[in-house]
């Protein structure tokens, strides 16, 4: 039962962890990028691949950090409110 109360709850704060993730590495993006330019497309071949690469690199570690402690942040709320984790432990 109390995974299906998780559910809906995981949901939203994955949307809002997304939308989190992409403001955070937008904003760090443009202080490490001096050209002003938006992060690259891993196909635009106008950009240098190092730049894209990197890029890349640094949004799945934003993206990966923003989606735990969002997870995290959530299991815990969940806790708080009902006194059962939502992970059985097995």
């Amino acid at each position: 039962m109390a995974k299906v109360l998780y559910l809906p709850l995981s949901m939203g704060t994955s949307v809002v962890g997304g939308l989190l993730a992409g403001a955070a590495f937008n904003q760090l993006w443009k202080r490490i990028d001096s050209s002003e330019e938006p992060p690259p497309d891993p196909k635009d071949l106008k950009r240098s691949g190092t730049v894209a690469l990197s890029a890349a690199a640094l949004q799945g570690l934003v993206f990966g950090l923003v989606r735990a402690a969002v997870d995290r942040a959530g299991a815990h709320g969940y806790q708080a409110v009902t006194d059962q984790s939502p992970v059985s432990s097995s």
